[in-house]
């Protein structure tokens, strides 16, 4: 594993590297374009790390966010690094899949919940899958019929705040999608796409091309930093080059 786990409020946080990589040449954009307004170089290339997150409670609980970008024929192959390594990463971390008995799925954007399903079958079997409904509603495409679809039976549908496990809580938290969450363990934070980039921690402002709704997005994002630098929350990233950031 290339990062290590970190305790966080008493909350074993180990970061599971999925993938490294550019965007494919399907979606990618300079990266002035991708971020408007930053002071960004067109040439400055845009390396993403794809993490997911291990949360172990004082009990031995295992929470996962999110479940990375999958197979090599995942929703996430037009596009993203495949296949993702999640499994071996939890492997590194002693872990099986059917020891985790939540997996809360920030959205259903393909690089963060492509890993929850391998050959149509639940990849974490002994699971809850925790979704907003705002994000289950709006399911169409390939992640409805290839990711969804085959997890609907283990999925665990919420509206706005919840406690999903002991200790672990989601926050909704919309505008990259309808139904964006985070996920909170004490002064944890584990922001999913609220944060793409590092500029947009400086200026919360500034916009990402691919959220669903931009002003919605760049709303969300200032509000919910400001209330996590209040806290001096540890953040706990999905695509930045080092997985946490204390604010």
């Amino acid at each position: 594993m290339p990062h290590q786990p970190a305790i966080v409020s008493g909350v074993e946080v180990t970061p599971l590297c999925d993938a490294v990589g550019p965007m494919g040449p399907s979606i990618r954009l300079p990266l002035a374009e991708m971020f408007p307004g930053a002071a960004l170089r067109d040439d400055e290339p845009w390396i993403l790390h794809f993490h997911c997150y291990l949360l172990r409670d004082r009990a031995g609980r295992l929470t996962l966010v999110d479940t990375g970008i999958g197979a090599a024929d995942s929703p996430a192959s037009s596009w993203a690094p495949v296949p993702g390594t999640l499994l071996g990463e939890l492997a590194a971390a002693g872990v099986s899949p059917a020891e985790i008995g939540t997996v809360v799925l920030t959205h259903l954007h393909s690089d963060h919940a492509s890993g929850a399903v391998s050959d149509g079958r639940p990849v974490f079997e002994n699971a809850r899958y925790v979704l907003q409904q705002a994000e289950f509603d709006a399911a169409g495409g390939p992640m409805l019929e290839q990711v969804l679809t085959p997890i609907k039976g283990q999925v665990h549908l919420v509206e706005g705040d919840a406690e999903v496990a002991p200790g672990v809580r989601v926050h909704l938290a919309p505008g990259h999608t309808p139904g964006h969450q985070i996920v909170r363990a004490g002064e944890l934070a584990v922001t999913g796409d609220l944060v793409l980039h590092p500029v947009q921690l400086d200026d919360p402002a500034v916009r990402y091309v691919y959220d669903g709704d931009q002003e919605a997005a760049a709303r969300t994002r200032a509000d919910v930093l400001s209330g996590l630098r209040a806290e001096h929350a540890v953040l706990a990233t999905a695509h930045f080059s080092e997985p946490f950031v204390r604010l």
